[in-house]
Parts: structure tokens; C-alpha cells; sequence
């Protein structure tokens, strides 16, 4: 089992950076794949990006490519996500989430972290 917790949301105008971390605790973090999903009032969870578990092969929804980075650092078992060029539409409750499966298998991800909220204002 493996426990997440988010940190780095906050306020930020828009046009601004961001950066999310997810910090893990408990069995072998290299063996989970991550990821970052979001969800906004009244809206149901999307993914938002993921990555592989060691070669860090990564996926990227549409409505973020080029603007978010996601990263990790095994050894400080730490997932990130970098986030430029911020809209409105970026605003949600972020979740990070872990799965055994494929990365890419997002109905997999079955250890989640508590979120953190990112408001984007114009």
C-alpha cells in the first residue's frame, strides 16, 4: 500500500506557473505508476497527466500539452507537476494517484491522495 500527499496548490493569476508535488510513503514507490487528475466544480475526475513507473514514459491530456510537466524523483519518492501558462479553466481540486497497472490504465489508479486546490483567476 502506498500513502499520497499533495502539496503546492494556492491562488495564482493567470499566465502564472505552478507546481504541484505529491510526496509517497510506504511500500516501494518505483513500483507505482502516477499520476495527476483534476477535478472542477460540477464536473466528473479527468485525468490530467501520467507517468511510467521507472523509464518515465509519460501521457499528457489535450487541454495541457505544452503547458504541464509531469516528473518524478524515485528516490525522494516524489511525483511533480509543473504547470505554465496557467487559464481559468485550469481551476480544480488536483489529485494524485498511484496505480500497479499501466500507466495509461487510468481506471487502475486505486491509491489517491487527499487533493489540493489550484484557483486560477483572469
Amino acid at each position: 500500500q502506498v500513502q499520497l500527499v499533495e502539496s503546492g496548490g494556492g491562488l495564482v493569476q493567470a499566465g502564472g506557473s505552478l507546481r504541484l508535488s505529491c510526496a509517497a510513503s510506504g511500500r516501494t514507490f518505483s513500483s507505482y505508476a502516477m499520476g495527476w487528475f483534476r477535478q472542477a466544480p460540477g464536473t466528473e475526475r479527468e485525468s490530467v497527466a501520467a507517468i511510467s513507473r521507472i523509464v518515465s514514459m509519460t501521457y499528457y491530456d489535450d487541454s495541457v500539452k505544452g503547458r504541464f510537466t509531469i516528473s518524478r524523483d524515485n528516490d525522494k519518492k516524489t511525483v511533480y507537476l509543473q504547470m505554465n501558462s496557467l487559464k481559468t479553466e485550469d481551476t480544480a481540486i488536483y489529485y494524485c494517484a498511484a496505480t500497479a497497472d499501466y500507466y495509461h490504465n487510468f481506471k487502475g489508479y486505486n491509491y489517491w491522495g487527499q487533493g489540493t486546490q489550484v484557483t486560477v483567476s483572469s
